[in-house]
């Protein structure tokens, strides 16, 4: 049996990828039918492809019976962990941490000072050609919670430091301290939520943070305050904040949507004080140099039987 790598990137535009493995391209095609570069079942390293859908995704994992590692391209891995039973035992599912956080943290950023300085509404006075001249909020001074705080928590803080913020507050699965001060558990939410003026998730998607944004997170969120979304979805209870747009009590700006993508029609859309963008926080110019890095170094340590990088679990041994 060969030992086949599956790889969304063509394997001629990696260099440096190491021998004594056979690369083969496979990233879904168009629209998501494109036939098996080879044998499934010989496919050690299978890396998924990026910006398809989750059918997409899985589609060959059930045929991959002699599957060693599964190599996301993003950061979250929930499309994965969902068909965890498709997976045989033993692969180490790997997600793409060092890939996305400079750019979804850049997101981060335009998303709350877009919103704040009230970026769309000039955009469409400037399309009825309207001089609106207003006042806004500053990001100065204000406090900011940042809920989920791994790579792209840590990541979105450093491009906070030069905004003169009174107050950073940093949330957490689990409680720990860093060099800029502590990360309080999701526990301690309820007495964080009244003191923040900008609230950004970046959370992964866990059976935990499903639906973590519901009608009491929003509730305990301050008059005037703004929410932003650079995670997952689900995250947010969509009909609980709607609810709250529609008052105008809060803001929102939202890289990520439920349902997704948000269908034409969806209210969403029209509500006030919403900011949305399709999905954008990974797929910029800096994604491609990163992921052919994380590639080339996973595929060295895996062909030397080194530690992989970014482990996030073993499927058979942790119930996935």
């Amino acid at each position: 049996m060969t030992a086949d790598v599956w790889l969304p990137i063509p394997p001629a535009d990696i260099e440096g990828l190491p021998e004594g493995l056979r690369y083969l391209f496979w990233d879904g095609g168009e629209d998501g039918e494109q036939e098996f570069p080879g044998d499934p079942a010989e496919c050690v390293v299978y890396v998924v492809p990026y910006m398809k859908s989750q059918p997409v995704k899985v589609r060959p994992l059930e045929r991959m019976r002699n599957l060693q590692v599964v190599q996301t391209l993003t950061a979250g891995v929930d499309d994965i962990t969902a068909r965890g039973s498709s997976i045989v035992p033993g692969v180490r599912l790997c997600n793409a941490r060092g890939v996305h956080e400079a750019s979804t943290a850049e997101l981060a950023l335009t998303l709350t000072l877009a919103s704040l300085r009230g970026i769309p509404k000039f955009v469409r006075a400037q399309q009825q050609e309207t001089w609106l001249s207003e006042f806004h909020p500053a990001l100065a001074d204000k406090s900011v919670l940042i809920v989920g705080y791994g790579a792209i928590g840590s990541a979105i803080e450093d491009r906070l430091a030069p905004f003169e913020l009174a107050r950073v507050a940093r949330v957490a699965r689990s409680e720990r301290t860093t060099a800029r001060g502590p990360v309080h558990p999701l526990t301690e939410l309820p007495a964080l939520l009244p003191e923040a003026d900008v609230v950004i998730l970046s959370t992964p998607l866990t059976e935990t943070t499903r639906g973590l944004v519901n009608g009491d997170f929003l509730t305990l969120m301050k008059d005037g305050a703004l929410l932003v979304n650079v995670s997952r979805g689900p995250v947010v209870d969509t009909n609980a904040l709607l609810k709250e747009l529609e008052s105008g009590r809060i803001t929102a700006a939202l890289d990520v949507t439920d349902p997704e993508p948000l269908p034409p029609g969806h209210p969403l859309w029209q509500a006030p004080g919403v900011l949305i963008s399709p999905h954008v926080g990974g797929p910029t110019s800096a994604f491609l140099p990163r992921a052919k890095r994380l590639l080339v170094d996973q595929l060295h340590r895996f062909v030397n039987r080194e530690p992989l990088r970014n482990v996030i679990l073993t499927t058979g041994s942790t119930g996935v």
